[in-house]
């Protein structure tokens, strides 16, 4: 892959220009066929969730997305460039931020290590003090090491490093899970700060409750595909319908 094939584009030239557009996107855990055929777009500045029960294939759709499944066919634009045949450590230099389910902490390094261990992979990422002002905690915690934060920390950690990075699309595993409702709270209002940053966000989240206000799409999954797409201005009067298809 050439050098110019992995620029990335100005993103203040992309208002309103489509940011990921995923498309007949099929993806394989050796024999297993988990995604067949996903289908949707996500626009710069966007937050769009991917709603659906317990394995309908959200989680795998982000990992697809990063190239950390097995196989995988069809086609994933990021930022006007077909990423399909690209390696998974060149998509990040794109703009794009994974913060996986599993958080990936390292143990042994205190939150400050954690944050200044990723390499930055494009200009205009967030400077510690930045940080540490949208996440108080961990000013607080800065010399704690990865074993000794709460679930919630460990949390904040995995995103503000990403942050630092210089992604401008986010992409969020179940951010809320298992965290206390104050967290969850907080987590919801650094996902305000972000969309006004102008950063656009692809969010797999089981809490509904937490996703809604924040969202200006949603996609609900079943069994691999996009079923249903429901905007933020046709939430109220479908929100019923919805709570049947996630079983709410």
């Amino acid at each position: 892959m050439s050098q110019a094939a992995e620029k990335v584009t100005d993103y203040h030239d992309l208002d309103g220009a489509e940011m990921l557009r995923v498309s007949d996107l099929h993806a394989f855990y050796g024999e297993s066929h988990i995604l067949h055929g996903v289908d949707f777009d996500v626009k710069r500045g966007e937050l769009v969730t991917l709603l659906g029960r317990n394995g309908a294939g959200r989680s795998t759709t982000l990992k697809a997305i990063m190239n950390m499944v097995g196989h995988r066919t069809g086609s994933i634009v990021i930022n006007g460039t077909e990423t399909l045949a690209m390696k998974p450590h060149r998509i990040p230099r794109l703009g794009i931020g994974y913060c996986p389910e599993e958080r990936g902490i390292f143990a042994s390094l205190d939150v400050e290590e954690n944050l200044l261990l990723p390499p930055t992979v494009r200009s205009g990422g967030m400077g510690i003090d930045e940080i540490y002002a949208m996440f108080p905690n961990l000013f607080e915690r800065r010399h704690s090491q990865g074993t000794r934060l709460s679930g919630g920390e460990q949390q904040m950690l995995a995103m503000a490093r990403i942050l630092r990075t210089g992604a401008r699309l986010l992409l969020l595993d179940e951010i809320t899970e298992g965290l206390a409702p104050v967290i969850v709270q907080a987590l919801g209002e650094v996902l305000v700060k972000l969309k006004e940053r102008g950063m656009t966000i692809v969010l797999v989240e089981q809490n509904f409750r937490f996703a809604a206000p924040l969202a200006d799409r949603h996609f609900v999954m079943e069994h691999g595909r996009i079923i249903e797409e429901i905007s933020a201005a046709e939430l109220p009067s479908r929100r019923e319908h919805l709570n049947s298809l996630l079983g709410v």
